[in-house]
């Protein structure tokens, strides 16, 4: 299974030079290693291939499971209409198929896998958004803002169930192996959730903590895409690893990313509210590293963020206050180190495939995906 070491370590974070502007999303890898692999492609052959099969998953949910799942994933509005919303950027499903044609196989072979993942994600998001209080996800108000908290709970649930089924049904050695993966890696989402839960609820983080807590939470299912469909095609435990190496880095590259929009991004375009992250307390690697940096930036956060923890009034706090708050932590360091950890992520994941025999398409192809990682704006 996956070593979920880093492979260089997480660095101390340092200060930024007084009134640098850092951009919110890293850069690409360099021009040497951008494939030509077109990302919009393979993003939508994902989708294609996957939403039918998942589609076919959520309508085994008894009523209303089966409308308040159709509701999340975008598929129906609130009123129950047709709807063709917003279903997320689709790299999971992307990164599955084209997995198993690491073995020769075709791409649909990964399909089971990349459902399977798919649902494990949204049991996640159902229950992150009811226990963070996030009221939008995609533009569109969150399942327990309309449907209740017990539907958010029991859907998510459920989907969490049918992941197991979908991969279980086929009957094969394989799906076994996929099965095992796959449980391995929601135990490991929900141990990070638990800790960025507890996290939220102490004054410091260490760095490690906080690369600990996002290897848990977004690497570990990243880790299982990468690598369920060629486990599906018979890929061996050697290759399989090294897939999940890249996918679990890759993870970290784009939750470093995440906490970058989670702060800094453009509200239109990421569909939360502008600070999200500041205003939920959480201790996102930006905020982390800028509280280890040391300085009077780092120094004045810490004593902000000591007191914003016990104030009453922290949810009435003005928009000016928590853009005062990002500009300490852009001063002490945080975003430019977090973007430069992005990068760094994104090299190793990269790296992690040269271990692996596969055709050239292929490799370009998730090359092209973990570029698409640290570029994004949302």
């Amino acid at each position: 299974m996956l070593d979920q070491e880093h492979a260089a370590g997480p660095r101390t974070p340092g200060t930024a030079t007084r009134g640098e502007t850092v951009p919110t999303v890293p850069p690409a890898a360099t021009p040497a290693r951008r494939p030509a692999a077109d990302v919009t492609a393979l993003l939508e052959r994902g989708r294609t291939l996957a939403t039918p099969v998942l589609r076919a998953a959520v309508d085994r949910l008894a009523p209303p499971m089966d409308t308040v799942a159709a509701y999340h994933f975008g598929w129906i509005d609130a009123a129950g209409n047709p709807a063709d919303g917003d279903g997320g950027k689709a790299v999971r499903p992307a990164l599955a198929v084209l997995s198993a044609e690491v073995t020769g196989a075709a791409p649909e072979v990964g399909v089971p896998g990349a459902v399977a993942v798919e649902l494990v994600h949204n049991f996640s998001l159902l229950h992150d958004d009811l226990m963070d209080g996030d009221e939008q996800r995609r533009h569109r108000d969150t399942v327990w803002k309309v449907h209740g908290p017990a539907q958010a709970i029991l859907v998510g649930d459920a989907l969490f169930a049918l992941a197991n089924e979908v991969l279980l049904e086929l009957g094969t050695v394989e799906a076994g192996r996929a099965t095992r993966r796959l449980t391995a890696a929601s135990r490991a989402l929900i141990d990070g959730q638990a800790q960025d839960i507890s996290y939220e609820h102490r004054e410091r983080v260490s760095v490690e903590e906080c690369l600990e807590m996002e290897g848990n939470k977004t690497g570990a299912l990243l880790a299982c895409a990468s690598s369920i469909g060629a486990v599906l095609g018979g890929a061996d435990d050697a290759t399989a690893d090294a897939l999940e190496r890249y996918g679990y880095h890759l993870g970290l590259a784009f939750q470093a990313v995440d906490d970058l929009l989670g702060i800094w991004g453009d509200p239109v375009a990421t569909g939360k509210q502008t600070w999200s992250d500041l205003r939920q307390r959480k201790k996102s690697l930006p905020v982390v590293a800028a509280l280890a940096a040391g300085g009077p930036a780092s120094e004045q956060l810490g004593e902000i963020l000591t007191a914003d923890a016990k104030s009453s009034d922290f949810a009435n706090f003005s928009e000016e206050e928590f853009a005062a708050r990002a500009a300490l932590i852009e001063q002490a360091g945080g975003r430019e180190w977090t973007a430069e950890e992005a990068r760094r992520q994104h090299t190793v994941a990269v790296e992690a495939l040269d271990t692996v025999d596969m055709p050239d398409p292929v490799r370009e192809s998730f090359t092209a995906l973990a570029d698409f990682v640290v570029v994004r704006k949302r």
